[in-house]
């Protein structure tokens, strides 16, 4: 069994920081609304929770510039 890493702050209401092993993120929002979370390895996810077995979420990724 793998060992892994994950830990969550909360900076404010509303506000969460999020550290794993190879990345952080910062997730906005929750509760009854929407959630935003972005992350340091560009990823951004929005997702909506709805009543029931029932969910949204939308993820896109940034595309690495090749120089």
């Amino acid at each position: 069994m793998p060992i892994t890493f994950r830990k969550s702050f909360r900076i404010f209401p509303g506000v969460r920081l999020n550290i794993n092993r190879r990345s952080w993120s910062i997730t906005l929002g929750g509760g009854s609304g929407p959630r935003h979370t972005i992350s340091s390895t560009g990823r951004r996810t929005t997702s909506y929770d709805l009543p029931g077995p029932f969910g949204y979420r939308r993820t896109t990724t940034r595309r690495r510039r090749e120089d």
